[in-house]
């Protein structure tokens, strides 16, 4: 394993708003951007979700944490896909962004 992968969306919601927006748009998420990975496991607990996700044949897992004015999310990703961080942080950061503010 690599270095974590660590993205901070900064929000002006609230824990409460920014947590349901996140909890409703993660399926969203699955469904827009199914054809790169797929989910295997998510656990929410309060305001910290850990999940499991599989793309291009490998596996990487990672937690997302909910503050009051910002989302944090670490993902432990393989050699395979650490090599394409480069690409897949902006594009974390972006879908994330887009996620909780969207109303």
């Amino acid at each position: 394993m690599s270095e974590p992968l660590v993205v901070s969306i900064p929000h002006h919601l609230g824990k409460e708003e920014a947590l349901r927006r996140l909890k409703s748009g993660l399926a969203e998420v699955g469904a827009r951007w199914g054809h790169f990975f797929s989910v295997r496991k998510q656990i929410w607990t309060g305001d910290h979700l850990r999940f499991q996700v599989s793309a291009l044949g490998q596996s990487a897992s990672g937690s997302i944490d909910v503050a009051e004015d910002h989302v944090r999310l670490e993902l432990l990703l393989p050699w395979l896909l650490a090599r394409l961080v480069g690409t897949i942080q902006p594009l974390i950061r972006k879908e994330g962004t887009l996620l909780i503010e969207k109303k």
